[in-house]
């Protein structure tokens, strides 16, 4: 501990002198009763300033972590853990990509912005020495920033799952980075009731790590001002609303990153065949830190790279990957310049960069513009039919060897529909609005998605035949719990109720259960508490229950007959209730838990203890916006609360609310949120 002070106290230095323009006196940090922070300064960087200070109060360890990653220091703290993810940083060649283009690729104002959030957090550590989890990671740079925002937009683009198949599934990769489902729908005033504008914004992320969201307020007197949620580590906001326009994103999952096979030379295996000629594979050390025991242990890997980028060298052969989010730097700032645009024309302009390598977005505005776009870095690729893009290619030919990428207007967008609104379920982007006005596929090599899910058809029964949508009706769709009248999981599961309980007495009572559940996933109900079983069986065995399989009643028996085995063990008995099986737990505090996989307000639950589930993904931080004449009307809700430190009175606070699908009220007028404030100072 001596150590990490001495060498903390030389941070402190080291950041009054580098960050000395930034004067935390002039900064505010407003908490509001929810404990939600309201951030106030003249410019954008003393907002970032003080966001950094705000959020490090709140999870300075999951933002440590977070940045140990773009750092690859990862396993200096995680040990083997981490160490698979500092490899990634240096095969996918990251450090090298933002040292070419920090400087020539990213704005002057948003390299300040980056330098006021690292002065914040570099501050707050030199403060809170007992807090910092690594001293050797400090300082932290605006570099380092952008190195981890490259590393979780690769892993967006499917670089997880690329490298999982090259090594046989054997590599535990990134788990906790990565992101999931999510819902956004907006209706504007040719659908709405009231004429209003209405915005549903809400990803289904982890609840809790490094992709969980953190709810604050950004305004300066630059014009920056928006009420949203962001990861661990970000420096503005990555989806909500200001006074003008907001965006939701979902996950989508075009062809964003492609695997090639090499051709190596028999006689020298560093040699792979291209165009006819041999060419030798580029190595580099990849250095390594890991924690083993306590102790620091340095291992050399080597990192190849060929014409196609990162490449591999296994027992079952060479491989290489490429995809665009590897070749680009300004994703963070793209979703800054979203943070800033006043109305369509300057949002768009932002889309333009074609930074973010995915997410679809769902557009609104104050001035009654709803848009949808399935977004994406996605190549020109070639399109003899001799390549198939979904499958490993061959990486011996400049033929698929793709360069450019297809402009924004080539992606699947609907503007202004007829309909009067647009949506979203990580469904078909081909499927965004009603009739003529949806996106159609313009070039098949982009490999959209075509899928629909119980989501997608569950929005179309809720909105089906219903002329105008009041609010209400809008708040419940969106909190809606209930399954489509067809399942639409991967597996089909119609054989799950064709079941006659008088042919199966042993298992009757499951059988009974099911046929007479309303299909709706409250804590109340039995039927939803033996489908949880049921789906967790089923989705824990996947050679066994394969997917895109229809299940027969004979696999069906076989799992009741299991899923009742377990109730007799864990509870002694077989109507269990949803709400006793599943659970929201934070700390020493357990709720009961609504909410089933791929509903429209879905949880994904994991083992906990007893045999009871644990909610830890899906219907996470919750965004609700009315724009209206006199400006947007905001309610919320986040899945504990606002801070992630035992002992905060905001570390559970919202956990009730959330439960029974209650929101807060967010406001932007700044007189309002001091008056009410709980806590009002300066980040210092």
């Amino acid at each position: 501990m001596y150590r990490k002070l001495i060498l903390l106290a030389g941070l402190f230095l080291a950041v009054s002198s580098i960050y000395a323009q930034f004067d935390a006196g002039k900064i505010d940090i407003v908490r509001d009763k929810f404990g939600v922070p309201h951030i106030f300064g003249k410019t954008d960087p003393e907002v970032a300033y003080g966001l950094a200070w705000a959020a490090s109060e709140d999870d300075f360890a999951t933002i440590q972590q977070s940045l140990m990653a773009g750092k690859a220091m990862l396993a200096s703290y995680q040990g083997k853990k981490g160490a698979t993810i500092d490899y990634i940083i240096h095969l996918l060649r990251i450090p090298e990509l933002v040292e070419e283009k920090y400087e020539s690729d990213l704005s002057p104002a948003f390299k300040k912005l980056l330098e006021g959030y690292c002065a914040g957090l570099n501050a707050y550590a030199a403060k809170h020495p007992k807090e910092v989890l690594l001293s050797k990671a400090f300082p932290i740079t605006p570099k380092d920033m952008i190195q981890y925002s490259v590393l979780q937009l690769c892993i967006l683009s499917g670089a997880d799952n690329a490298l999982k198949s090259i090594f046989g599934g054997s590599v535990p990769l990134l788990e906790n980075f990565k992101t999931a489902g999510s819902n956004a729908f907006a209706f504007n005033s040719n659908k709405t009731v009231d004429g209003q504008v209405y915005l549903d914004i809400n990803a289904h992320q982890p609840l809790e790590g490094p992709v969980a969201f953190y709810e604050a307020h950004l305004c300066s007197e630059e014009g920056w001002n928006i009420i949203g949620a962001n990861f661990p580590g970000a420096p503005c906001i990555l989806h909500g609303a200001n006074e003008y326009l907001g965006w939701a994103h979902t996950v989508n999952a075009p062809d964003k990153l492609d695997v090639y096979q090499l051709e190596i030379n028999s006689a020298n295996k560093m040699q792979y065949k291209f165009d006819g000629n041999w060419e030798t594979l580029e190595e580099k050390n990849a250095p390594l830190k890991v924690k083993i025991a306590g102790v620091k242990i340095g291992i050399n890997k080597k990192a190849y790279w060929s014409k196609y980028g990162p490449t591999i060298i296994t027992k079952r052969g060479t491989f290489s990957i490429r995809m665009p989010a590897q070749m680009d730097i300004r994703g963070l700032e793209q979703w800054y310049r979203f943070n800033k645009a006043k109305n369509f024309t300057e949002f768009k302009s932002a889309l333009n960069m074609l930074a973010i390598p995915g997410y679809n977005i769902v557009y609104a505005d104050r001035y009654d513009t709803i848009y949808y776009l399935s977004n994406g870095r996605i190549p020109v690729r070639n399109r003899d039919p001799q390549y198939n893009w979904k499958s490993t290619l061959p990486g011996n030919t400049s033929a698929t060897l793709w360069t450019a990428l297809h402009p924004l207007e080539d992606l699947p967008q609907v503007l202004q529909p007829k309909a009067g609104f647009v949506f979203n379920t990580n469904h078909s982007p081909f499927h965004s609005t009603e009739g003529s006005d949806n996106p159609v596929i313009k070039d098949p090599t982009m490999g959209y998605e075509t899928l629909e899910n119980n989501r997608s058809r569950r929005w179309e029964e809720l909105v089906a035949g219903v002329d105008k949508i009041s609010y209400e009706k809008f708040k419940q769709i969106k909190f809606d719990r209930q399954f489509p009248a067809q399942f639409a999981f991967p597996n089909n599961i119609d054989s799950l109720f064709m079941l006659n309980p008088s042919d199966y007495p042993a298992i009757a009572e499951l059988i009974n259960n099911l046929k007479t559940w309303d299909k709706k996933a409250t804590v109340e109900s039995v039927g939803a508490g033996t489908f949880l079983l049921v789906y967790t069986t089923i989705v824990k065995s996947p050679n066994k229950y394969r997917r895109n399989a229809i299940l027969t009643q004979t696999q069906f028996i076989e799992i009741l007959t299991t899923v009742k085995a377990e109730m007799i063990k864990n509870f002694g008995r077989t109507d269990l209730q949803l709400g006793d099986i599943q659970k929201l737990v934070r700390g020493n505090k357990e709720l009961p838990m609504p909410g089933l996989p791929d509903v429209l307000a879905p949880i994904y639950s994991v083992p906990y203890k007893n045999g009871m589930m644990k909610g830890t993904q899906g219907d996470a931080y919750v965004e609700l916006v009315r724009f209206t004449k006199d400006g947007p009307i905001i309610e919320t809700i986040n899945t504990y609360g606002a801070s992630s430190k035992p002992g905060s009175p905001h570390y559970t606070d919202q956990m009730e609310m959330y439960t029974h699908q209650q929101t807060k009220s967010m406001t932007f007028n700044k007189a309002d949120i001091y008056k009410n404030a709980e806590r009002i100072y300066h980040p210092n």
